[in-house]
């Protein structure tokens, strides 16, 4: 039987990220990896470094956090592949995922995103900025795309805003 897509559904903050990291997962999948490492005008960061940057982002989000949860190795941004990003973003929103969880049963009493600022309570704020953090990335890397030249299909940009479709494959 069909799920009534106008019922009121309440995902945890594991299963918005895990849609999240699927749609980062999808841009990556059809990125044209002659855009990974193009140098693009004006001295701004290369795909692959914005891709690595969102990466090592949540690996510091888990070792100020919840390091119990396991600690993403740091990805290289001159050096990492577009797969290895791939599967390294996997691992990291895993990480990601878990933390969410311990931070949903009470494990996490508040939220470092730095080691500098101060620490947030936790809560819906927190899921807002991480969410917020990639989304901000995923739009650099698509203006990139497609200043160099490398349009994304039509079914990236537009499947990114599909998340009743992708809490629905995850």
């Amino acid at each position: 039987m069909a799920k009534d897509r106008r019922a009121v559904e309440t995902r945890s903050a594991a299963e918005i990220f895990a849609v999240n990291e699927r749609v980062n997962q999808m841009l990556l999948e059809r990125l044209d990896p002659a855009a990974w490492r193009m140098k693009p005008v004006g001295g701004v960061r290369t795909i692959a470094a914005i891709v690595t940057h969102v990466h090592n982002v949540r690996a510091k989000w888990v070792r100020l956090n919840a390091p119990q949860v396991g600690v993403p190795v740091q990805l290289h941004r001159v050096s990492c592949t577009q797969e290895e990003a791939r599967v390294g973003l996997a691992e990291s929103a895993l990480a990601c995922a878990r933390l969410l969880e311990l931070v949903e049963n009470g494990g996490v009493k508040e939220f470092r995103r730095d080691g500098w600022g101060a620490a947030w309570p936790v809560g819906m704020e927190m899921i807002c900025y991480m969410v917020a953090h990639e989304a901000h990335h995923r739009g650099q890397v698509c203006m990139l795309a497609h200043q160099m030249g490398f349009e994304l299909p039509k079914e990236v940009t537009s499947g990114m805003w599909s998340w009743v479709r992708l809490w629905d494959e995850g």
